[in-house]
């Protein structure tokens, strides 16, 4: 096990000194490495994806029909949610970084990486939310790999709702096993 050579030492007056300047700024100090454009737009663009999802498994939760369309609807009611708390999370992240959430309609769709696709049937619903959670994991993983060590907070929030969206993945697909 090998030790650092450099003992940990704070220079807690320089630290003191930089928390009394830009206080305007709130929590990103100088220690903030991240590109906050870049991560504005990152959190905007999953904030799209989050309220396209939420929009979408809400639909398919009232236009779920057949024999085993309940429990289906069930669940689908339930992923609204947990994405509902997905945009909160990230709205509040981005009001954190001095930015402003973008919940325009108008331009939704353009900054969602997941496509609101309505299906035809149970089985199709099902599908295109699978496709839309795989599409999720697959932006959400390039996200936190570019955010790395710039802007731990911001990648925390991500890795966490991926972990979900993996789940949401998973239960789509054995929705579909169960279909056949």
């Amino acid at each position: 096990m090998s030790k650092s050579t450099d003992p940990f030492v704070l220079d807690l007056k320089k630290i003191r000194e930089q928390a009394r300047q830009h206080m305007d700024e709130g929590p990103v100090t100088s220690s903030y490495t991240a590109n906050r454009e870049v991560v504005l737009k990152l959190l905007n663009d999953a904030l799209a994806t989050e309220l396209v999802c939420t929009l979408r498994y809400k639909r398919h939760y009232f236009m779920a029909k057949g024999i085993h369309s309940e429990a289906v609807a069930e669940e689908f009611a339930q992923h609204a949610s947990e994405e509902q708390e997905h945009a909160d999370r990230l709205a509040e992240r981005i009001v954190q970084l001095g930015g402003a959430p973008d919940f325009a309609p108008d331009g939704l769709a353009a900054r969602s990486h997941s496509e609101y696709k309505p299906g035809a049937d149970l089985t199709d619903m099902i599908r295109e939310n699978l496709v839309a959670e795989r599409i999720a994991i697959d932006t959400y993983r390039e996200i936190i790999r570019y955010l790395g060590d710039s802007d731990t907070t911001t990648r925390r929030i991500f890795e966490e709702i991926l972990a979900v969206e993996e789940e949401h993945a998973d239960d789509m697909a054995d929705l579909l096993d169960q279909r056949g």
